[in-house]
């Protein structure tokens, strides 16, 4: 097991996302390391369940298992280029998929987070 604590974000490849979300998930939840999972929008892809679920729920059992991470962090954002959608239907994507992690059956706290137009990272 890996020294520290950690927690895992799944989260856009969207470079802009990353470090907002690093820094808001390490200081609200005392976490040394967060795990980053990237996709182009992740949370199309866990809400319509495509081909990428099953690599998203490896890395995150690796995570989970193999650093002891305490939480799972999934992320949407505003001006998506990988899920060029609504944020009222990103939302939508967002509760389906966290029912979808949450039925993996890791013991670890799962929250959705919304990133928006200024990089401001809110708990939905």
């Amino acid at each position: 097991m890996a020294h520290g604590i950690f927690g895992t974000a799944i989260n856009c490849m969207d470079g802009r996302t990353q470090l907002p979300v690093n820094e808001f998930l390490r200081n609200r939840y005392n976490l040394d390391f967060v795990d980053t999972i990237t996709e182009p929008g992740p949370i199309k892809i866990l809400a319509e369940n495509q081909a990428a679920v099953t690599s998203i729920q490896q890395r995150v059992k690796i995570s989970v298992e193999g650093h002891g991470s305490r939480l799972i962090a999934i992320v949407a954002h505003y001006d998506c280029a990988g899920n060029p959608v609504s944020k009222e239907k990103q939302l939508e994507q967002l509760e389906a998929s966290l029912k979808t992690v949450r039925s993996w059956y890791f013991d670890v706290q799962c929250l959705g987070i919304w990133v928006d137009e200024n990089w401001q990272v809110t708990i939905v």
